[in-house]
């Protein structure tokens, strides 16, 4: 949606010098040397040992050795993309950050999304936080804003990281299970560290299986500050709103996709992008006066509580593109380095003990995972403002300083590269007054860890509140020390008593005795059900053989074109599919190649084929898969027959061609309302 007319002016203009197209040259070693063979090392005679004299054997074969870098111990897995970044309206008022200053103002940026627990191989639709970060490459230097699709965190302060980690990665003696929080260490963390209950009813919900990165929300997670020219500061905290809605899928239809197409997220991001749908988000900001600091019944700091937004409304101030893909994902994706220290005028950090480690923690990670203390300098790294310091050497070096000088201060070089005073774009820390004794507590007003919980619980509407009671009876039913589900059970109760009570249920513990919080206030912005719905960029798979009505078939498909829904043609095999009149179609995905998760909406027109029964029962079980997942289904005049052979029951979101003069419009509007959450399945 809302594409730019050219992606010219986004493009990250500083990285073009260091592109290079292989295609048509030469064959050269690293040292620019033509290579005359590339099949066959240098030997002492035709059926002899190789000699170690083949420098090129020794240069690639050497590289490959040395071609993989240590994953990220977190958000390992991830994709990438271009784009760039329009203010809407200039917040000079609030913050002298010089990218939002001029309305229309466009800063280049590259976003990279990821799972929080898999490995780099894992698949991209476990139930997980996913990564959401974002690098503008402003005029004063990058700005990293390092975020995740859920507001708040399982932990209050950053010492407690590394154990969360330990605890949710796969246990140490059989390193199982892979990518998933469903086992014993991370839910006997949860039981013991209860802080984590807020975060863990958003993990529970739709919102830790997000449809497409495209269609997921993004938050700062951490109260930052605003500050402008004149050292007013207020609290911050920041948002990314998809334009096309914040939408889920549901659990069976993610864990099938994992066996399906483990690259289903980032497929769609890379498709969209080259399709030109390109992917936005507008940003926004809530903002909270320092006078206002303590007014609330949270404390504003505690990364694992949220500002509702009723109470502290969303301000939407610009909005981001995503309008390239990237031409080398380990040179870009796997080498780019966010950190939220990195930082511009205007933008202050808070006392959030969770931030606070995270400042110290990227830059150290980094250093390991780059080889160094040089990792600014790989390209997608770098700054497109100048830089200028007394840095010097390091593994990997690419810059060459001249001159003699290397320290400040100094007169050989007049005393310079200076610093630069406030006026003069110079960085200038928020003067806060901090006073106390040193001590290791936590402030009581992190203590209470159920009201936001319950406040999130009290936010969803029916079906999501199923999905969170079904998510937690999978995960805990996995656990299989029988104390730590009792405990995770009594935990609970403090959310809801009836959830805890269900659950407890379902993965046989005792009934909790406890009670729930006494919060009745609700946040509709938490609820899926509340979002924005669109036809646009959702795709149909539609089932076809030979022998279908042209006529309906081309009225429907250009009614697709027309409200910008994407359709991809099933038939029995990859060939063309004849209709009884008219010009065929051709068939961009053969029915045994693919499968109902993969697709938003099925529309099943059906036909003839060579082996007449089997694709019956083909198109027969694409209907009941999607009917399951409560998705729109399409029937045209041809495919009645299919239909009343499925288990699927006319009712919402089933739409037929026959007797419907209007059936492309209708069946385009379900297909935008994507699921059927009232329709009776069992």
């Amino acid at each position: 949606m809302d594409k730019p007319s050219s992606n010219k002016n986004s493009k990250d203009l500083h990285l073009e010098q260091f592109r290079v197209n292989n295609e048509g040259e030469k064959l050269t070693t690293n040292q620019g040397l033509r290579v005359s063979n590339d099949e066959n090392s240098l030997k002492a005679g035709v059926r002899g040992p190789t000699i170690m004299e083949d420098f090129h054997f020794r240069e690639k074969m050497t590289h490959f050795d040395h071609e993989r870098i240590p994953e990220r111990v977190v958000h390992a897995r991830g994709y990438a993309a271009h784009g760039e970044f329009e203010l809407y309206e200039s917040m000079k008022e609030f913050t002298k950050a010089g990218f939002l200053q001029k309305p229309r103002t466009k800063t280049p940026v590259f976003v990279r999304f990821s799972t929080v627990v898999g490995s780099v191989g894992s698949v991209d639709t476990a139930r997980d936080v996913r990564g959401f970060a974002t690098k503008f490459y402003t005029e004063e230097g990058n700005y990293d804003l390092v975020g995740n699709n859920i507001p708040i965190f399982f932990i209050q302060d950053a010492v407690k990281f590394p154990d969360l980690i330990h605890a949710v990665k796969p246990e140490p003696h059989n390193e199982i299970p892979q990518a998933a929080s469903a086992h014993d260490t991370f839910w006997d963390f949860v039981a013991n560290n209860q802080e984590t209950a807020h975060m863990v009813m958003w993990q529970m919900s739709d919102r830790s299986i997000p449809k497409n990165f495209r269609m997921m929300e993004g938050f700062g997670v951490h109260t930052f500050r605003f500050v402008n020219e004149n050292g007013k500061a207020k609290f911050v905290k920041f948002h990314w709103k998809p334009v096309l809605g914040i939408h889920s899928l549901v659990w069976d239809e993610a864990q099938k996709i994992a066996g399906k197409d483990s690259d289903f997220h980032r497929r769609d991001l890379w498709e969209s992008i080259e399709r030109g749908n390109y992917p936005v988000y507008e940003f926004g900001v809530q903002m909270i006066d320092e006078a206002d600091e303590f007014k609330f019944d949270f404390d504003i700091l505690d990364a694992t509580k949220l500002w509702p937004e009723e109470i502290v409304p969303v301000k939407i101030i610009g909005k981001m593109t995503l309008n390239r893909n990237v031409s080398n994902v380990f040179a870009e994706t796997e080498q780019v380095a966010f950190h939220p220290g990195n930082v511009v005028p205007g933008i202050d950090f808070t006392n959030d003990p969770l931030l606070q480690g995270r400042l110290f923690s990227y830059i150290d990670t980094q250093l390991i995972r780059l080889g160094g203390p040089n990792f600014t300098e790989i390209p997608i790294n770098r700054p497109v403002c100048p830089i200028h310091n007394n840095q010097r050497n390091g593994y990997s070096r690419q810059r060459i300083d001249v001159g003699q000088v290397s320290y400040h201060k100094n007169s050989l070089a007049g005393n310079t590269p200076s610093p630069s005073t406030a006026k003069e774009g110079g960085y200038v820390h928020y003067e806060e007054k901090v006073e106390g004794r040193k001590t290791q507590v936590r402030s009581e007003s992190f203590g209470d860890h159920f009201s936001q919980a319950r406040l999130f619980w009290n936010s969803m509407s029916p079906p999501e509140k199923q999905h969170i009671v079904d998510s937690f009876s999978f995960e805990v039913g996995k656990v299989k020390n029988r104390d730590v589900r009792q405990q995770v059970v009594d935990m609970f109760v403090h959310v809801d008593k009836a959830m805890a009570t269900m659950i407890a249920d379902n993965v046989g513990v005792n009934r909790p005795t406890g009670e729930q919080s006494g919060v009745t206030a609700t946040s509709p912005a938490l609820s899926q059900a509340n979002t924005k719905y669109f036809p646009q960029t959702l795709n149909v798979g539609v089932l076809i053989g030979d022998g279908f009505n042209a006529d309906e078939v081309d009225k429907v498909l250009k009614t697709f074109t027309r409200y910008g829904v994407r359709y991809t043609i099933i038939g029995e095999k990859l060939d063309e599919v004849k209709s009884s009149k008219g010009p065929p179609l051709t068939v961009n995905a053969a029915i045994f190649t693919t499968d109902p998760v993969l697709y938003d909406s099925i529309y099943v027109v059906a036909g003839t084929a060579g082996n007449q029964a089997k694709f019956n029962q083909q198109m027969t079980n694409f209907i009941n898969e999607a009917f399951q997942h409560y998705k729109p289904i399409g029937i045209a005049t041809t495919g009645m027959s299919i239909f009343k052979a499925s288990n699927a029951k006319e009712g919402p979101g089933i739409v037929f061609a026959t007797g419907n003069p209007e059936f492309g419009k209708t069946f385009v509007d379900a297909i935008a309302q994507q699921r059927f959450w009232d329709r009776a399945i069992y």
